[in-house]
């Protein structure tokens, strides 16, 4: 996996990002999804350096990124932390302007990233979200049965952190493995990068602290812009599995035409987990879009 990059790790905002760099050109910024590393990106990483610098890095509190403690206000995890921590690991390696390809968790801290730095954000791509705000706003049964983890994980310490310690794997085959793909498009190498990456100590609490953070903190900042009237100036494009729960629960065009003022977007015919079901098709609306 990622021929040609090379592997290193940025102190920056007082943690230290663990990242994979290659190619040449503009920068990329790559963020995952939980409970997954910046090893999702595998099946286009190489494609999309021959068009760019691409850095695929592995958010705090996950992969071999920092994983600093809970705190009583769950700051240390709020998208607007982490979002600071992907612009400072992008300056750090020379770029002061770049664009962003995001899935699930590091969409979300890519839409903060763009909201709190638009002179640094050029062009986004987002993938199966809809904005936090307008997801908690409209739960429903079907959406809270398909999403059981986002309620688990929010559970005050220890619980949910005990029980992720207690059997990781079985943690990862359940959330992952519960989708519409089931466990297929998951290569047996990435899987074990995942499993090893949730196994290390701290991993169960950086990734509660990060769903904990996005039912408090993060939904006070995203308050706070839409009160100001903020919104997203960049040209942003969302796509959605058309096999998954975000497209049937929620209108994720609908949802983000609220809140940017140049968004284009539909559903591929995947999952939630776009980058590994579907990497020749995200290709191809990617790089139409970036280029």
């Amino acid at each position: 996996m990622f021929a040609g990059f090379q592997k290193d790790a940025c102190p920056v905002n007082g943690v230290c990002i663990s990242y994979r760099k290659g190619g040449t050109g503009p920068g990329l910024l790559l963020l995952h999804g939980h409970p997954q590393t910046h090893v999702i990106w595998h099946k286009v990483a190489e494609q999309l350096a021959e068009h760019f610098t691409v850095v695929a890095a592995d958010l705090r509190g996950y992969g071999d990124s920092s994983k600093p403690p809970a705190d009583d206000h769950h700051a240390n995890y709020s998208k607007r932390r982490m979002a600071r921590d992907g612009l400072e690991l992008m300056q750090a390696l020379g770029f002061d302007t770049f664009s962003v390809l995001a899935h699930d968790r590091g969409a979300r801290v890519a839409h903060r990233m763009a909201l709190d730095h638009p002179s640094a954000v050029q062009r986004m791509v987002l993938l199966d979200i809809a904005p936090t705000l307008s997801m908690y706003a409209q739960t429903d049964d079907a959406f809270a049965r398909a999403y059981w983890h986002w309620f688990f994980l929010i559970r005050p310490a220890p619980l949910p952190e005990t029980l992720i310690e207690s059997n990781p794997e079985l943690y990862l085959r359940s959330v992952m493995g519960s989708r519409s793909a089931g466990l297929k498009p998951f290569t047996d190498e990435a899987f074990a990068e995942y499993l090893r990456c949730l196994q290390l100590p701290g991993a169960a609490t950086g990734i509660c602290e990060d769903y904990r953070a996005a039912a408090s903190i993060d939904l006070e900042h995203d308050k706070a812009d839409i009160d100001a009237g903020h919104h997203l100036n960049l040209p942003l494009l969302v796509m959605w599995g058309a096999e998954g729960t975000v497209g049937r629960c929620f209108e994720p065009l609908k949802e983000w035409q609220k809140v940017a003022t140049d968004v284009r977007g539909r559903a591929l015919p995947a999952g939630h987990y776009i980058a590994e079901e579907a990497p020749g098709l995200l290709l191809e609306e990617v790089l139409a879009f970036l280029r």
